[in-house]
């Protein structure tokens, strides 16, 4: 008995590889194969491209925001104050703060006084706000401590004040430079309140990766802070950071104890989250539009592989009648097909990952060529465009390439599988 071959033999690997590689004059592989090959390769490329700058947008986002902003904000509830207004001071601060740093996955607890400000130096203003915090607590914030740009002395905190880049920029002013603090909440005096005015040395400039971050922001040793704002003896809110920032719900049952009766938490998700939601649905819209594209690259395999099976006509009536099965050829064009989307797919994710790797380079050239100004930070918020790799994101891509590029390839694999033989070589 004469078993018949497994499929996908060695002869049929065989013989799909001949017609790849056979002159078109021969009736071998065809423009339209080639145009299939290239529409393939750009797809995914860029499908990739799109996939890791989303991710790395995402990714600089969160790290900006949670290294230098609370992950959870503690507020204390409305009470009315002495003065007939009502206030949220934080009267008890230390003894909170000391109960939030004890939560099991807090990494940091720090009471913070928060106010707005007219800065001015030399003639120019520019409106900030300024946060009041202890040295300790300021280098414990990570954009701050492990800012490689930052210039001036930390050690000095206590001396004076640290201003984000974007303001030194807006200012003119650098380390060294004295710059004017004008508060409206100022100075309570019998005929009302006259704005305070203050002078403070610049002792640090940090840089955190946010436009919008660095110019505004500034910080100020807490107790002067306190007595600038008039906060004397309490602290607007504590900020707590938190091991695992993505998954708050953890840590909010053992925050809420900790912060007391009438206290409020807000966490980063409450003041980002509608960002991050828009950020998500256009990942989404982008993905599905990118993956359009890849199915106009495959289907082109069909065109080509359609010209392949009536070039060779001939060649299948001949094997069907040497005893070649219907699944036998099916295979074989589909080889040719599959093969197609292969290499495509493997070229592409080539492209793809070193666009993303060297992403920099890529802009920086980009940037020359056309002279300059093509990523403004005050609009896109960060001062470059980043990249992320991300083994999902590349293993998605090469699935749905090879998906649709092995499912469009089995039409016309089957047209050549039911090729009647007889009508083959009828006019042969």
């Amino acid at each position: 008995m004469v078993r018949s071959p497994p499929p996908f033999a060695r002869f049929e690997w065989l013989i799909a590889w001949r017609y790849l590689r056979a002159r078109r004059s021969e009736g071998g592989v065809s423009v339209m194969t080639w145009i299939s090959l290239v529409g393939i390769t750009l797809a995914v490329f860029a499908l990739i491209a799109t996939l890791a700058v989303r991710s790395g947008f995402r990714a600089e986002f969160v790290d900006t925001i949670l290294g230098a902003n609370a992950h959870v904000t503690v507020y204390g509830a409305i009470y009315d104050a002495e003065t007939g207004a009502t206030s949220r001071l934080l009267t008890e601060y230390a003894a909170r703060t000391e109960a939030l740093a004890a939560v099991p996955g807090v990494t940091r607890a720090a009471p913070l006084i928060r106010g707005q400000v007219i800065t001015t130096h030399e003639g120019r203003t520019s409106g900030v706000e300024v946060f009041g915090l202890s040295e300790g607590d300021l280098r414990s914030l990570p954009g701050i401590a492990a800012d490689e740009t930052a210039r001036g002395d930390l050690d000095r905190f206590s001396d004076g004040i640290a201003i984000g880049s974007g303001v030194a920029r807006e200012l003119g002013a650098g380390v060294g430079d004295m710059i004017r603090l004008i508060s409206p909440d100022g100075v309570k005096t019998p005929f009302g309140t006259s704005p305070r005015v203050k002078a403070y040395e610049v002792v640090y400039v940090f840089s955190l990766g946010r436009f919008d971050i660095d110019r505004t922001r500034v910080y100020m040793p807490f107790a002067e802070a306190q007595a600038f704002f008039n906060r004397e003896g309490g602290a607007d809110e504590i900020e707590v950071m938190v091991a695992d920032p993505e998954n708050l719900d953890r840590y909010t049952l053992g925050l809420m104890q900790a912060a007391g009766q009438g206290a409020l938490l807000w966490t980063w998700q409450d003041a980002s989250g509608g960002f991050l939601r828009a950020l998500e649905i256009e990942d989404n819209v982008m993905f599905i539009i990118m993956s359009i594209l890849v199915l106009i690259a495959a289907m082109n395999i069909i065109s080509g592989l359609v010209m392949l099976v009536k070039n060779k006509g001939r060649d299948i009536g001949i094997l069907r009648t040497m005893g070649l099965s219907e699944g036998a050829v099916l295979r074989v064009f589909f080889l040719c097909g599959a093969a197609t989307g292969v290499i495509g797919t493997a070229l592409g994710v080539v492209l793809g990952c070193l666009f993303a790797i060297y992403i920099d380079q890529v802009f920086s050239f980009v940037n020359w060529a056309l002279g300059g100004g093509v990523w403004d930070p005050s609009i896109r918020g960060i001062y470059n465009v980043p990249a992320k790799l991300e083994f999902g994101d590349v293993a998605s891509a090469v699935a749905l390439s090879l998906g649709l590029s092995f499912v469009v390839t089995l039409f016309p694999a089957r047209r050549a599988a039911r090729m009647n033989p007889v009508e083959a070589l009828r006019y042969e």
